[in-house]
């Protein structure tokens, strides 16, 4: 929609704010689910706040992300379209709705949910900040930084609603989040062999090799971690299988499944690959019948 619309502003900010990432965020009610402590309304609406707070502060840091790139995406052949670098969005609007989102997110949180809420809400800002200036150009920090996103909103339902986080519940999400992540990049630096200057510049000092043994290891790690956290339960008495353990099946095949898109160097933003593959969102549905079956001990 051309910029001197009257829709023009609004929906340019709305596209700059990454409506398509707001999937991540569903990543809130992993902690809850996991505890299962879904079913009252109690959490249900504070899960929604949740949802709603840190999508808010997501979308402040691609607001400054783009305000602060903006000269150097007009050079981009993609990136060019960006609202704030086509001139949809003045660079002084994309910081100042950005600046008042990250600090009204927090804020918000302190009051209507917990001080802790509040306090990874603003750390999740700060650190992606950093990420936006310098981070990003740092060698395997910048894959420390996107995996700790995920495992930030992870966390955030959790410590919202009071509920204790397991170790391996933490180590599950961060080494799954970070086998995504770097197969994500392990794709893009095959993609862009030969074309130097394609994508992100720091691909241009990882190696394939290197990108490749680290989702590797961390789909390893995750699976070892995943079936440690599923025998600590042990088996309930009441349930007529073991759920529990059973969904260790589905959680091995999604992994085994994800890494074949992976290798072929296909495996780009997590959200599209889970979505556009049939037999990846049919494996994720048995795990989770099989999880929600073991936390109401059916």
């Amino acid at each position: 929609m051309p910029g001197g619309t009257a829709l023009g502003l609004p929906v340019g900010l709305l596209r700059t704010a990454r409506p398509r990432q707001w999937v991540k965020n569903v990543l809130v009610v992993a902690a809850p689910a996991a505890a299962g402590q879904l079913f009252s309304g109690y959490v249900a609406l504070q899960l929604a706040l949740v949802f709603v707070l840190f999508t808010a502060a997501a979308s402040a840091v691609y607001l400054i992300n783009d305000a602060r790139d903006a000269e150097a995406d007009r050079a981009h052949p993609v990136k060019r379209n960006r609202p704030v670098a086509a001139g949809q969005v003045p660079v002084a609007v994309a910081y100042a709705v950005g600046g008042a989102l990250a600090v009204l997110a927090p804020l918000a949180a302190a009051v209507l949910c917990t001080p802790m809420t509040a306090a990874l809400l603003a750390a999740y800002v700060g650190m992606q900040l950093a990420y936006c200036v310098s981070l990003k150009h740092v060698l395997v920090v910048d894959l420390v930084v996107v995996t700790t996103g995920f495992l930030m909103r992870a966390m955030i339902g959790g410590l919202a609603l009071g509920i204790p986080l397991s170790r391996w519940f933490l180590i599950t999400t961060g080494f799954g989040a970070l086998f995504m992540v770097s197969a994500k990049r392990y794709s893009e630096a095959v993609q862009m062999a030969g074309k130097e200057g394609a994508t992100r510049e720091l691909l241009t000092e990882y190696t394939t090799g290197y990108l490749r043994f680290v989702w590797q290891l961390a789909a390893g790690v995750a699976v070892l971690a995943y079936c440690l956290w599923a025998m600590e339960g042990g088996v309930a008495r009441t349930s007529l299988l073991p759920w529990r353990q059973l969904s260790m099946v589905p959680f091995i095949l999604a992994i085994l499944r994800y890494a074949v898109f992976a290798d072929r160097a296909t495996a780009g933003e997590p959200e599209d690959v889970v979505l556009r593959d049939r037999a990846l969102a049919v494996i994720g549905l048995v795990w989770v019948a099989m999880y929600g079956l073991a936390v109401v001990d059916w």
